[in-house]
């Protein structure tokens, strides 16, 4: 860890990535949400259970494997992230009326690293992909909350927001 508290920062604070060279393989979980905020009407189209379906297709399964896909190239998008060895990833949607569809990534992996940052990924380009999908209905959708609820495995051992 840099004088800065950051650890891909190093004493000159410069960015630098992390060696995990050292560290142990262990078993790492990770679970992210977002929500897409949108209309109860765009929400149900999204689900599949309005009365008008969605001219793109099959908005979760689509959305589920984008979200999948991001997860497991991560590393390219986020400049001193590692590559992980991905085990599974899981994403979950869910319809909560005047609110929109609360997305739920779970990233697990056997690793040297944690895995907070594929899941915060899936859950970001599942939510993005559910936007593409319905914006032609409603342009005032947004993506918000999209944070890190729990974390398993590694140095640091469980994490669960508590709020």
């Amino acid at each position: 860890m840099s004088d800065h508290g950051f650890t891909h920062l190093d004493p000159k604070g410069q960015a630098r990535m992390v060696d995990v060279g050292e560290k142990e393989v262990t078993r790492r979980r990770a679970v992210a949400t977002a929500v897409l905020r949108a209309s109860d009407e765009v929400s149900a189209a999204l689900m599949g259970t309005g009365p008008e379906p969605l001219e793109k297709g099959d908005a979760q399964a689509i959305a589920r494997v984008a979200g999948i896909a991001a997860a497991k190239r991560c590393h390219l998008m986020i400049p001193l992230c590692h590559s992980v060895s991905l085990t599974s990833v899981e994403i979950e949607m869910e319809r909560q009326a005047g609110r929109g569809i609360v997305i739920t990534a779970t990233a697990n992996a056997l690793d040297r690293t944690g895995v907070e940052m594929e899941a915060l990924t899936a859950a970001s380009i599942a939510a993005l992909t559910l936007y593409d999908m319905a914006k032609s209905r409603e342009r005032g959708m947004t993506i918000e909350s999209v944070r890190l609820e729990e974390k398993e495995g590694g140095r640091s051992g469980h994490w669960l927001r508590g709020d």
